[in-house]
């Protein structure tokens, strides 16, 4: 790598010699779960040994109250929270934590059971971030300057129904397409769109309520390019793959999940998964046409095979109960937890290899063959990734406060973890490259 980077400064110069040292070891994370959607990170050379007290605080800061996640892109974070019922996306230096900009509007936060605020985590792609708020508030934002480019109302202009504790997903980018749910209504079952896709849309915007439970927009203008089903949307996030020579999505709705055809939504299996208050909220994990689901109040998981006109479970059993966040797949075997139990399942048969109580219910990051742990509490460690035993190399009380559920991010040498209302950015840098 040394005697590359010499070369290189020869012709390139030392900024884009600096730039490419830095991508050797460094990644962004623009999105819910990180490039692939699959929470797993390819940064190496991080530092994985803490001090007892964690590593060097790079800053730390107020983003009001909410759930929502990091995105992480050319040199800039953003997220979202509430604060006296006015959602505000954050866009924030990722090194200092200055503000940048910010994009407000009124949003209503209050939630049946006391967790208000945000859900969604925002969504970058080049020149423009991609939000949705509790409501139904989609917005494409300029991601240098949070200028509004477009918006959407789902309430207005889908007949949309908001799930009970909220929108939670966050936007899903493929080629020139921004897709989430909206959320049906029960308006009952929505024809498929085909060739009067636009006039049935211009009775949308004029008031006619048409709904709609997954949505593709051109992500450049906003324009409706397919619009498919009526299921009231779940709490979990689109998540596309490959299934023989088609490019299909997964949707894990209130009852259900539904495979559907990228290509103009039309749906090409479904599985009845129907959870008590209709919450399913982990992101389905895929592996070649393998299917990974799980969800908690006592439910439970599966694995599935996926064919293009059905789907057969593997097995299920209640082994991974994942109440708020999704596991990860690494060599397989599954992290993820239980409920309040942080487990390793094998994949193949659902058995369990290990358990700890230790981080209580929480979320689960892996970069460098390490997990990143965050339990609800605001106790932040790393574990080896082996199905073994539970490995702990290193924590720390990084945050206080309960339900603090939102999934840590490293991203570029730092790792980003928020409580309700506080966040926090801690330098893991390696050494030369602070």
């Amino acid at each position: 790598m040394l005697n590359w980077i010499f070369r290189a400064a020869l012709t390139l110069g030392p900024a884009m010699v600096l730039g490419l040292a830095q991508a050797a070891w460094g990644n962004d994370w623009p999105q819910w779960r990180g490039p692939n959607r699959d929470g797993i990170s390819q940064e190496s050379g991080w530092l994985a040994i803490w001090a007892p007290e964690g590593p060097r605080k790079l800053w730390e800061g107020s983003v009001g109250v909410g759930y929502s996640s990091f995105a992480v892109s050319n040199g800039r974070l953003y997220t979202m929270g509430n604060v006296a019922e006015t959602d505000t996306v954050f866009c924030l230096d990722a090194l200092s934590g200055k503000l940048v900009w910010k994009h407000e509007y009124p949003c209503p936060s209050k939630d049946p059971n006391g967790y208000h605020g945000t859900r969604c985590t925002p969504t970058v792609d080049g020149d423009r971030v991609y939000t949705l708020s509790r409501q139904g508030h989609f917005f494409c934002l300029d991601s240098a300057t949070g200028q509004v480019k477009w918006s959407k109302d789902f309430k207005k202009e889908f007949g949309a129904e908001p799930p009970m504790w909220g929108f939670a997903g966050s936007p899903l980018i493929e080629r020139d397409w921004v897709l989430t749910e909206a959320g049906g209504s029960k308006g009952g079952p929505l024809r498929q769109t085909g060739p009067d896709m636009q006039r049935d849309y211009a009775l949308t915007e004029a008031g006619g309520g048409a709904n709609a439970s997954v949505v593709a927009f051109d992500k450049r203008t906003g324009q409706v390019v397919w619009r498919a089903g009526s299921d009231p949307a779940g709490y979990g996030s689109l998540i596309a793959f490959d299934l023989g020579a088609e490019r299909c999505l997964l949707q894990f709705s209130t009852d259900h999940l539904i495979c559907r055809k990228m290509k103009d939504g039309t749906e090409m299996w479904r599985l009845l998964w129907k959870t008590s208050y209709g919450v399913n909220t982990a992101t389905p994990i895929i592996r070649g046409d393998e299917v990974f689901i799980s969800s908690g109040y006592d439910y439970g998981c599966a694995l599935l095979k996926a064919a293009p006109a059905s789907v057969q479970e593997v097995w299920r059993n209640k082994n991974m109960r994942n109440h708020v966040n999704s596991c990860v797949l690494l060599d397989g075997f599954l992290y993820g937890y239980d409920e309040s139990e942080l487990k390793c399942l094998e994949w193949k048969t659902g058995q369990v290899k290990w358990s700890t109580k230790a981080y209580g219910k929480g979320a689960v990051q892996s970069a460098g063959g390490k997990l990143i742990l965050y339990g609800q509490n605001g106790k932040l460690g790393l574990a080896a990734a082996s199905p073994e035993a539970f490995k702990e190399v290193c924590s720390f009380q990084a945050l206080t406060g309960n339900d603090t559920w939102a999934n840590p991010v490293l991203a570029n040498g730092v790792l980003y973890v928020r409580s309700l209302d506080k966040m926090l950015a801690l330098d893991v840098r390696p050494s030369g490259q602070r």
